[in-house]
């Protein structure tokens, strides 16, 4: 993997380092032949976007296990009372990345200057597919604000290939539908990205990636095959489980994955819900300025001229 670098002045910055947990009392998993090895586990700490409080698990660092995922942040729960403004991300832009977003419940709305004013809710799964740039805001729905609600989610920033860096900019909604859930007496298993156990989303990425949503059940074991090739990490959104090793993973706790071996074993005495992304690394180089994800200085600084010259269009 070629190694990130940093720009002076860029918002992006990673987590903190975990306290190794250890399962003390008995084990719900075996050793397995094939078994992925944890590099790390690492804790999400507290942030800010704007107004809006979040949980980042990492942003910009990280990128030889996490690769083509380059941001990891989750909003939420976040009360909204009925008739009060709720939360707003102004305006902002994008360039070369993918900023997706994963509601796990209550609704927003995504307006931005392609001309797209989207209205999107629990379970549904969106991607700002920005290239040479573009601008978009969030803000809580018509819906929320007047009746109240809680909202929950994730923000996760998906790399754009190096070929795909200058593409038009795009945004795509997928539904429920679109994406199979899996569930039996141990887990409860939805597709986001990918294929597995004979179910595809029908999310489509520019390079090879998942994205899984997974409850545990109580006492639920789980085995997942990935490519050994590609890269994978798992984020405890509640809860705790067992993982390699028996180590622990707890709530807001992720682990990331060396590549090498195929199978990533999970158990939970109590039940967990916890996320499961990864993907083949891009293995490019990255230069981060804020929200401008390119290949390298000079494409950033047109990005910034861009912006200010306004050819990334104006909400």
């Amino acid at each position: 993997m070629k190694r990130i670098e940093f720009l002076k002045g860029s918002a992006i910055i990673g987590a903190s380092l975990a306290v190794p947990g250890l399962i003390s009392v008995g084990s719900g998993l075996f050793a397995a032949k094939g078994e992925r090895k944890v590099a790390s586990i690492l804790s999400a700490h507290k942030d800010m976007v704007q107004s809006v409080p979040i949980l980042r698990a990492f942003a910009g660092n990280q990128t030889d296990y996490v690769s083509p995922f380059v941001l990891f942040d989750e909003f939420g729960p976040l009360k909204i009372d009925a008739q009060n403004e709720g939360f707003k991300i102004e305006a902002h832009p994008h360039a070369g990345v993918i900023p997706t977003t994963y509601l796990i419940s209550g609704s927003g709305h995504h307006k931005d200057s392609i001309d797209n004013d989207i209205i999107y809710e629990q379970g549904q799964y969106m991607m700002f597919s920005s290239g040479r740039g573009a601008i978009h805001e969030e803000a809580s729905s018509e819906t929320i604000k007047q009746t109240g609600g809680i909202i929950h989610g994730f923000q996760i920033w998906l790399n754009m290939p190096a070929k795909h860096k200058f593409d038009i900019p795009a945004t795509y909604i997928h539904d429920k539908k679109e994406m199979p859930i899996i569930e039996n007496d141990h887990y409860k298993f939805k597709v986001v990205i990918g294929e597995i156990f004979g179910k595809k989303s029908a999310t489509e990425t520019l390079s090879p990636t998942f994205y899984y949503h997974i409850t545990l059940k109580p006492n639920g074991r789980l085995e997942v095959p990935t490519d050994p090739s590609h890269n994978a990490f798992a984020y405890a959104i509640n809860g705790s489980m067992e993982i390699e090793n028996k180590r622990e993973l707890k709530t807001n706790q992720i682990a990331l994955y060396q590549r090498g071996e195929s199978r990533i074993n999970f158990y939970s005495q109590k039940g967990c819900e916890f996320l499961l992304l990864g993907g083949q690394p891009l293995n490019e180089p990255v230069y981060s300025y804020g929200p401008f994800v390119m290949n390298n200085r000079a494409q950033i600084e047109q990005c910034y001229k861009n912006y200010q010259s306004g050819k990334m269009g104006w909400l």
